[in-house]
Parts: structure tokens; C-alpha cells; sequence
């Protein structure tokens, strides 16, 4: 074990930033304090992970920084391929990292924006926020319970901004709806009711094989066990593998049950009970659900969440608007109210709703709702920032959505009710479900 670079490189990470492998989440002071901003101070960013979504996140920043706002100073992946093209696109201040650690230890980065696959996120964000840095990271925030504890203990301990990539809350027409909604424009809501296409099958199985030459398969792997190269697991396909991508319900399902918990105000409560049917695969590497449904309990006040895979879909009303946009409305949801209901399509970066809601012009004395910067989600976590304040997808408010993603399909594989604290934040009365709300991580990827 001495002799791996990337263990070397750990403890000389650990060391200078004064923590431990099992210190890193839990129980340590501030380590380093984040930058205060003035008004007009430029943020000098760090990215890790500049794949499909990080790739899009670092495309928004160089803009920025042609703007004079921003700096971007490091940029990182396992993928050395990737990596040239994209240090290329961030400009010659920016330096390559291979490894995340690195970056995180420049005393000039203010914030990193992390977009690696969903088993990186709780250990990037974590030693992030250990190490002074603000954190935008993408969704969902978390695949256990445990890690979600895990990144809210570091965020608050250390006291920086993060932001959660479900931009749905950002977006004009979520923000309409929720306010029609708060307003009490369909009544009371006791049911919101999701639907989404199945998930993919790997019905044509291909052979493990040796990893391109370009990709640092071990630390891709990073806290999950070890396994051989395939195809099917990387780059994008993860998504499909339950323990890296858990499928469509923590994919899409942060951003569409991301929404349903803001205009229910609903962040800081959780379910009591969750049940789930669905189909599993029975052959090939992808093991998330195809179809599923989940039924989500809620109390005080009581209202039903339902995630449907693939459910009833809403075709969008406006055939021609849809094409002309590109809306893809095969995902969204149904608020059902005691007056009335309101659709609302797609939930991340698009969202549209019916026209009663958009055109509804509020009355004297009407609630008004959060509404990010120029609708835009990136600018509401930098305003944050300078602010000192909570973003719209904060990491407690992330954490409840993501946690909604896990108890869904441990429900499913368990095939039994599982019985929640929203309090405690634990399942209850099951020994075996609630062991599986954490998961060992492989050292010294962890947490």
C-alpha cells in the first residue's frame, strides 16, 4: 500500500489540512475559513469532474470569466483525455489536476464546482468544506444516508456556501408555480404525483476488459469496491449501476422530487412511511429498477408524494412551443389540490407549467416565493457567496431530496414498507434497513 501514488498523495493531503481518514466528516473545528467577499471581489474556482454535466458547468464559468468575474484556476479529472481538452477551454492560468486533493489544497481557490459520478460526491464535498472551499456539486447529493449526515455536519462546521445541482428550483417557471400554488390557487395539496420513463436494461452484456489507457479506473472507483473494467459502468452508464447511479429516481428524481419538497415547503420534513413496487433487471450489470413506483407519506400536514416509473405522462400542451423549445416533457408532475391541479413539466433545466399559472397576475397582499437571480442557478450560489447567505438547493434541502432517492429503492430491494424518523432522520423498527443507511467506503477514498 506505500507504494500507491494516490494513497501518498492522501496522506499528504490529510496532513497539511490537519485531519484523518475517519476525522475528515465528523467532529473537527474549522480548519480553514472561507474568503470574505466584497461586492465586486472575483471568485477563483476549482472544477473536478468536467465530464458531461461539469463540462457544461465549466463552459458557464469561462464565459463568466470573460466577463472579469471570475477566475479559474484548477481543473481536474481522472480522465486524461478529457482533462487536456478541457484545461484547454478554462485557459492558460488554469492548471490540470489529476487528482481532486491537490486542488483542494490551493490556499487561492474560493470554491470548487465537483460534477463526478454520484459516489464522489459526499467524499469531494466533504473534504471541500474541510478545506475553506465553497462547493457547487451536482446532483443527487448523496448516495446514503450516512453521507448526507456527513456533508451537512462538514458544510455548517466549516461554515461555506454549498449549492446542489437540481437548477429546477432556479428556473422561471417553477417559480410561478410555486407561487401559485403558495397562494392557494388550487387549495390545499394533498397529493403530488410524479411520472418519468422506465430506466434501461443491459440486455446485450459485454465481457470486462482492460480500462482505456486515458482512464485511472481505480480512482474513478474511488469508494466503491473494487471491481474490473467494464464499458457498462462508465462514463455516462453509471446511472444504471445501483450503488454509483441508483437509476432514474436519483437521477431525475432529484430535480422533479427536488421541486414537489420546495413548493411544498417541504425541506426540513420527510416522509413517515415509504412503500415501493417496481421491476428489477435479471441479467447484465445494470441492477436499478426499470419500472417502479413509490408512495411517500407525509404528516403534519399530511400529503401524499408519488414517484412513477413510468406513471401517467401529461403531454405538453402546446405541440408546437414543445418542438420549437425542445421541451421534453416526458417527465414531470401532477399537483393535486382540493380546488384544482397544476402540471408541471420536466423539473431541472427546463421547467414549464400551464398557462394559468404563468399568466396569473397576483393580487394585493399575495405571498410571494424565493426566486433565484435571473432565474439562474449558478448566479444564485455565487450571490450566496458575497452574501453570506443560503442557496435555493442548500445542502440540508438537497439531503431531504436525496433521501427520499435512497429510501425508494431500499424499499424496493427490501420489498417491505420502511417506517422513517423526519426528526432523527432514520429509518425505524427494521435493524436491517436501517444498517443499510450507510455503506462501507474502500480507503483511503472516504470519508
Amino acid at each position: 500500500m506505500t507504494s500507491n501514488p494516490y494513497l501518498l498523495r492522501r496522506r499528504s493531503f490529510l496532513k497539511s489540512a490537519g485531519l484523518t481518514a475517519a476525522g475528515a466528516a465528523f467532529g473537527l473545528p474549522q480548519i480553514v475559513g472561507p474568503r470574505v467577499f466584497g461586492a465586486n471581489a472575483r471568485l477563483v474556482t476549482g472544477h473536478i469532474g468536467v465530464g458531461g454535466m461539469g463540462g457544461g458547468h465549466l463552459g458557464y464559468m469561462v464565459a463568466r470569466q470573460s466577463r472579469g468575474d471570475v477566475t479559474i484556476a484548477g481543473v481536474c479529472d481522472v480522465d486524461a483525455k478529457r482533462l487536456e481538452d478541457r484545461v484547454n477551454r478554462a485557459g492558460p492560468q488554469a492548471k490540470a489536476y489529476h487528482d481532486y486533493r491537490e486542488l483542494l489544497e490551493r490556499k487561492d481557490i474560493d470554491a470548487v464546482m465537483i460534477a463526478t459520478p454520484d459516489h464522489w460526491h459526499a467524499v469531494q464535498m466533504v473534504h471541500a468544506a474541510e478545506s475553506g472551499k465553497h462547493v457547487y456539486v451536482e446532483k443527487p447529493a448523496c448516495c446514503t444516508i450516512e453521507e448526507g449526515q456527513a456533508m451537512m455536519a462538514a458544510a455548517n462546521r466549516n461554515q461555506v456556501v454549498v449549492q446542489v445541482g437540481s437548477q429546477g428550483r432556479s428556473q422561471k417557471e417553477c417559480y410561478l408555480a410555486h407561487r401559485y400554488i403558495a397562494n392557494g390557487m388550487i387549495g390545499r395539496v394533498h397529493t403530488v404525483e410524479c411520472w418519468h420513463y422506465e430506466s434501461p436494461a443491459d440486455n446485450n452484456p459485454v465481457p470486462d476488459r482492460e480500462p482505456p489507457e486515458e482512464l485511472d479506473w481505480d480512482f474513478w472507483l474511488g469508494p466503491l469496491r473494487w471491481r474490473p473494467y467494464n464499458p457498462r459502468y462508465c462514463h455516462g452508464t453509471f446511472r444504471w449501476v445501483m450503488e454509483s447511479g441508483g437509476g432514474q429516481i436519483r437521477d431525475r428524481g432529484a430535480h422533479v422530487m427536488s421541486n414537489a419538497l420546495w413548493i411544498m415547503n417541504a425541506d426540513h420534513t420527510g416522509p413517515v412511511e415509504i412503500e415501493a413496487t417496481g421491476t428489477l433487471p435479471k441479467k447484465g450489470l445494470w441492477d436499478t429498477a426499470m419500472a417502479m413506483e413509490v408512495n411517500y407519506t407525509f404528516k403534519n400536514p399530511d400529503w401524499k408524494l408519488i414517484w412513477a416509473q413510468p406513471g401517467q405522462k401529461r403531454p405538453y400542451f402546446d405541440d408546437d412551443k414543445r418542438k420549437r423549445l425542445g421541451i421534453r416533457d416526458g417527465y414531470g408532475a401532477v399537483y393535486h389540490g382540493d380546488k384544482d391541479s397544476l402540471i408541471v413539466w420536466v423539473g431541472d433545466g427546463q421547467v414549464f407549467t400551464e398557462l394559468k399559472a404563468v399568466e396569473w397576475e397576483p393580487p394585493a397582499g399575495a405571498v410571494d416565493v424565493y426566486k433565484s437571480p435571473n432565474h439562474d442557478h449558478h448566479e444564485d450560489w455565487m450571490q450566496a457567496i458575497k452574501k453570506g447567505s443560503k442557496p435555493v438547493m442548500n445542502i440540508e434541502a438537497a439531503v431531504a431530496t436525496a433521501n427520499l432517492t435512497v429510501l425508494g429503492n431500499l424499499a424496493l430491494v427490501l420489498g417491505r414498507k420502511l417506517q422513517w424518523d423526519p426528526v432523527k432522520k432514520e429509518i425505524v423498527g427494521d435493524p436491517q434497513a436501517h444498517r443499510l443507511m450507510s455503506r462501507p467506503q474502500r480507503y483511503p477514498y472516504c470519508l
